[in-house]
């Protein structure tokens, strides 16, 4: 009798050739998301169509389960397709709104070096608009806003809140006094790891090197790690080459596993901060504001100032909830050199250049002492469309 199995090498052959089958496929879907959204143009129909995915993620559901597929698999793969073409057709959109901006190349300013969580974002915002980066590393957030506001950069990266720490209190001052506008936003997923330069065990570590960002978002590992110095750089980028050119078995540095591989580091241990669902949100900032289209999604971000007696915050709020705008984050900071005055920062769900946006402003103008719009820019989050699993 003949033996029919295949060997390792074959079945691995047979693997890589469905994986590439894949990608073709996969390929072919996203052509024709874009031709999708060139027919919304002409009907003005929106990017994003839940009832549409719903139904879809019912029918692949049912198709799997004849391929012995759960749902949860099914659902999971198809999340991740669903998000890529929502984002690709609204970055096709943008483009033909913004024809000036649609260069196939961008200097971008962002903090740390390469490997740090603000290049990360950056690479991963412009990748999905298929622009080529020019990176520009910078030490400070300042000096982010001014490389961008003198012209040596066309847009800046900046960490705005963290799912763990917050808020990000520097970059909401800066924004006070800058002409920049924010153009777009980015939700990176952040996975720190204890990163070393040579073979050593947990319990050798005396000494952390990481942005103080890391160190307070880690703070329930560190707790536990006893007397431990924690040593504070400016990204988590410098605090790599700290480790890397140290190496020593008893200092380490917090950051993302992969970018420590650009520095020669390894992970000694993973999943090490506060929250297994650690997120930052960052956004992008450039010297002009970008027109966002209504077939997509949009955010508007503004800052006022109101006046000092009771309930002058909840007459502003009350215009928002009577227009039926939803406000996604409410931040307060205080005004430099007015001691007890607050400046309120204030994300809506709705584009500025609509009726009820402008109708909002001219209300909000009459409450506030003080208003301005920071920018109108795309929504890029992506909420995945739900189905029951019944399976």
């Amino acid at each position: 009798m003949t033996d029919t199995r295949y060997s390792l090498d074959d079945i691995r052959q047979n693997v890589s050739r469905i994986d590439n089958a894949l990608l073709e496929l996969l390929a072919e879907r996203r052509a024709l998301s874009l031709e999708v959204a060139k027919s919304k143009i002409s009907t003005a129909k929106p990017v994003r169509d839940q009832t549409r995915e719903h139904e879809l993620l019912l029918k692949l559901i049912e198709s799997g389960k004849l391929h012995q597929l759960d749902a949860q698999y099914v659902t999971q793969i198809f999340h991740t397709i669903i998000e890529d073409s929502v984002l690709f057709q609204q970055a096709y959109l943008q483009k033909l709104a913004n024809p000036d901006s649609a260069n196939p190349t961008a200097r971008v300013a962002f903090l740390g070096a390469k490997g740090s969580y603000s290049y990360l974002a950056s690479r991963n915002y412009f990748s999905r608009k298929q622009t080529n980066l020019v990176e520009l590393s910078c030490s400070t957030f300042r000096d982010i806003f001014n490389t961008v506001e003198t012209g040596n950069a066309d847009y800046g990266v900046l960490p705005i809140e963290n799912t763990s720490s917050g808020s990000i209190n520097e970059v909401y001052d800066l924004l006070q006094h800058t002409s920049l506008s924010i153009v777009g936003e980015i939700t990176q997923p952040i996975e720190h790891c204890l990163l070393t330069a040579v073979d050593t065990k947990l319990e050798h570590i005396d000494t952390l090197y990481s942005h103080p960002q890391p160190h307070q978002q880690c703070s329930e590992f560190l707790h536990s790690m006893g007397s431990i110095k924690q040593e504070y750089c400016s990204s988590t980028a410098e605090a790599m080459e700290q480790v890397a050119e140290l190496k020593q078995p008893n200092v380490a540095a917090i950051g993302n596993a992969s970018s420590g591989e650009l520095y020669g580091l390894t992970s000694i241990k993973s999943d090490i901060a506060n929250q297994q669902e650690n997120f930052t949100r960052f956004i992008v900032v450039a010297r002009k504001p970008v027109d966002v289209t209504s077939l997509i999604p949009a955010k508007t971000t503004l800052i006022m100032s109101t006046a000092q007696k009771a309930g002058s915050l909840v007459e502003c709020l009350l215009v928002l909830k009577n227009l039926n705008i939803n406000m996604s984050k409410l931040e307060s900071r205080p005004v430099i050199g007015n001691p007890w005055e607050e400046m309120f920062y204030v994300d809506v769900e709705v584009n500025l250049k609509s009726d009820v946006m402008q109708q909002s402003l001219e209300e909000l103008t009459r409450l506030t002492r003080f208003i301005k719009v920071l920018g109108c820019y795309p929504s890029e989050n992506v909420a995945p469309t739900e189905v029951e699993l019944l399976d």
